[in-house]
């Protein structure tokens, strides 16, 4: 009766073994889940990002306001009758006067 039911148990475990660790198992259809959710992401950022091109593309198409848009952002081109004008930010280039160093700043001499 023992060897009986050891055999019983070596088949279930037998017959249970392709359902979780073989071909198209448990573990596999899991991975496979992973993977497709993986991939609808990244579906959905690239129809987000077609979606924004194709808008561009039609904006260009239709009007002339995208196309001005683009010539001054990218290409820095102005139109006929206008002044271009260049704001440095960050004192690039232009140097605060010098400090006497005994003095501190709130006794500046009066002239």
């Amino acid at each position: 009766m023992r060897w009986l039911a050891l055999v019983f148990g070596l088949l279930i475990v037998g017959l249970q073994y392709p359902m979780w660790l073989g071909k198209g198992g448990w573990l596999q259809v899991r991975e496979s889940d992973r993977q497709l959710a993986a991939q609808r992401e990244t579906n959905a950022k690239l129809k987000m990002r077609n979606d924004a091109l194709d808008a561009d593309v039609r904006d260009l198409k239709t009007g002339t306001e995208a196309i001005e848009e683009r010539a001054r952002a990218e290409l820095g081109m102005i139109r006929q009758d206008e002044v271009f004008f260049q704001v440095q930010t960050g004192g690039a280039g232009v140097k605060p006067a010098p400090a006497s160093r005994n003095a501190p700043p709130s006794a500046a001499p009066r002239h």
